[in-house]
């Protein structure tokens, strides 16, 4: 720490800022303080520390790579210290960040979130969707819960279970399909993702997805599972996104068989960080819902 004492946190503090966010004026307003002054703090910063961290342009400031590597640094510690400062006020000890897919949040997780409300009343969710998995080291995001195959560099990811996929549409759209190969007249339904795999599920059927018709794409699955469920035509869905219309019968499985796809939705943490009580509770309460709603297929 003797290091650090050479050094003022203000100036640092103002590197972190403008790095963040891209300007001395967005940074000023972030800080409360003048663009001259933040201009001034990262000026003497960069004394202090002997070489340049921002280059300046007529575009605006940009990282040195020296610079970038330092703002990654300084982001991390002055994350770390305004998390310690929250526990220390009381602020962040109930707050549990989540994110996922916006399909797995909207039609499985939300529609739970009272039981587990109501179990654990302390404890507040944030949930924030995205089909990008997040840095769990850089970010404040507790959990991420994800489809994949579980070996993303830098996480631990507990396995919850293993994705199937099968036909499904709506009990109306079931009336014109009689045997698989109807599906080569029908609308398809289709999410535009290398993971989804029409010919694997077809192969169980002796049929090639080439000859499917193109149908109608769309960019996020959970517009496809809305779009099936309005009867617009058959879409390959996943059992955890579709497992609640599939039970209150708004979607139907017109044909047998599934298809394993060898991926599996993961529980996914920093391996960095050590988890709190409430990442704990979390896990524990999403396997015995998973475990109620496909015990069967847990492994």
């Amino acid at each position: 720490m003797s290091r650090l004492n050479r050094f003022h946190l203000n100036g640092l503090r103002a590197l972190e800022v403008v790095g963040r966010l891209g300007t001395l004026a967005r940074a000023a307003e972030h800080m409360a303080i003048t663009p001259g002054a933040v201009s001034q703090q990262v000026i003497k910063a960069e004394k202090q520390l002997g070489k340049r961290v921002f280059v300046r342009t007529p575009g605006g400031l940009r990282a040195t790579p020296f610079g970038r590597r330092l703002l990654q640094q300084l982001e991390t510690g002055f994350r770390e210290i305004e998390r310690g400062l929250a526990a220390a006020a009381g602020d962040d000890l109930g707050v549990l960040r989540i994110t996922s897919t916006p399909a797995l949040a909207s039609k499985w997780l939300v529609p739970r979130l009272s039981d587990f409300t109501a179990r654990h009343p302390d404890i507040n969710v944030q949930i924030e969707s995205g089909l990008a998995l997040a840095d769990l080291d850089q970010s404040d995001i507790d959990i991420a819960i994800r489809f994949g195959t579980g070996t993303w560099t830098g996480c631990r990811a507990d396995f919850l279970l293993e994705q199937r996929t099968f036909p499904v549409c709506s009990p109306s759209y079931a009336k014109q399909l009689k045997s698989p190969r109807d599906l080569l007249r029908a609308h398809i339904v289709r999410y535009a993702d290398p993971l989804e795999r029409w010919s694997d599920w077809l192969a169980l059927h002796g049929l090639k997805e080439e000859k499917l018709p193109l149908g109608t794409t769309f960019s996020e699955s959970s517009m496809c599972l809305d779009a099936t469920v309005a009867g617009l035509g058959v879409m390959l869905g996943w059992q955890v996104p579709a497992y609640d219309a599939l039970r209150d019968g708004r979607l139907v499985r017109p044909f047998d068989g599934e298809f394993s796809t060898g991926l599996g939705l993961w529980f996914v943490t920093s391996a960095a960080r050590s988890s709190h009580r409430r990442t704990m509770v979390f896990k524990r309460w999403l396997k015995a819902q998973i475990a109620q709603a496909f015990a069967p297929r847990i492994t």
